[in-house]
């Protein structure tokens, strides 16, 4: 049965061109837009471009766009998949935004590439090909957002960038892609078991995103609280932990009721509350603080933004990062 998909270009390496100098930077056209009419795609193709930005340019503001422009199109003509383009760099938040937001069983799908359109060896146009390959396919939906690069299918959830510039960059540690795209068919192997979903209509106030490291103080703690942010993500150490020097920064937020959230600075593993010496991970939990199972800094910000912009109480914002 042929199939509608919506194709929304948001910038990134993969429409990007190189000077004569040898700097990648934004081409004037998108020269990706308008490829796919020499593929032999199965589906009528809905192309749109939302924006045209280098993915550190991205803002959670522009991801609420992405969103409504989803729920817009969706509303008003059938669509049976979505794929967007993206820049590499701040993909896997993208797609973890759209992952909690989007209330559907439309599949969405976001990739990118690692070599700039017109670069030997370009990526670009094979990964969009996967892409509408997996949004395209019945298996897909239900699964959540899915990021999809080097014919490998990741949750949004799991999927990190680890290479500076390999293709095979994006991968899920401790988990590994849910299928792989081969011959131009698509195998999923294993599915998420659940995802939280919030309800938002706007971006609220800021979160602030710091690696503990050793020797850390409270200073950037309090000065957060001074700033008006609304929450702060620590990646803490090991199973989830901070020096004694940064505990007068974490009580001062609690007690301002701004949410202190720890995650591991660890790829693997989760973070939890085992240690009880001062600064360890049992005590921090007995002050008040959120443990986020099984997310990078990164995602955890995120969550915990949307959460705060869906007006939620700090238990329901708890409950829904131990989820993980």
């Amino acid at each position: 049965m042929k199939k509608t998909l919506l194709l929304i270009h948001t910038g990134g390496t993969i429409s990007m061109t190189t000077d004569e100098a040898g700097s990648v930077s934004p081409a004037q056209y998108n020269p990706i837009m308008g490829e796919f009419a020499k593929l032999d795609v199965l589906g009528d193709i809905i192309e749109m471009e939302a924006f045209n930005l280098p993915s550190p340019h991205i803002t959670p503001r522009h991801m609420l766009e992405l969103k409504l422009l989803i729920e817009r199109t969706a509303a008003s003509q059938t669509i049976d998949g979505v794929v967007i383009t993206h820049g590499t760099d701040t993909l896997e938040e993208t797609a973890f935004f759209l992952d909690l937001t989007l209330d559907g069983q439309i599949p969405v799908v976001l990739t990118g590439a690692m070599r700039s359109a017109d670069e030997i060896g370009s990526d670009g146009v094979h990964n969009v090909l996967s892409a509408i390959r997996v949004a395209s396919d019945d298996e897909s939906r239900g699964k959540g957002v899915l990021v999809v690069l080097n014919d490998e299918i990741h949750t949004a959830q799991n999927v990190t960038k680890t290479h500076t510039s390999n293709v095979s960059t994006f991968q899920s540690p401790q988990y590994g892609p849910i299928g792989l795209v081969a011959n131009g068919h698509v195998h999923f192997h294993h599915a998420p078991l659940s995802r939280p979903h919030f309800e938002i209509g706007e971006i609220g106030g800021p979160v602030a995103l710091l690696k503990v490291y050793a020797g850390m103080d409270s200073e950037f703690l309090i000065h957060s609280a001074a700033a008006g942010y609304a929450g702060v993500v620590l990646e803490g150490l090991g199973q989830g932990n901070v020096p004694p020097s940064v505990l007068p920064g974490i009580r001062r937020l609690l007690e301002e009721d701004i949410p202190v959230v720890l995650v591991s600075r660890c790829f693997n593993g989760i973070a939890q509350p085992v240690y009880g010496y001062e600064g360890g991970g049992r005590m921090l939990e007995e002050e008040g603080v959120i443990f986020a199972h099984g997310l990078s800094g990164q995602k955890a910000r995120l969550q915990l933004l949307i959460a705060l912009s869906a007006g939620l109480p700090v238990e329901e914002i708890a409950k829904s990062l131990k989820g993980h």
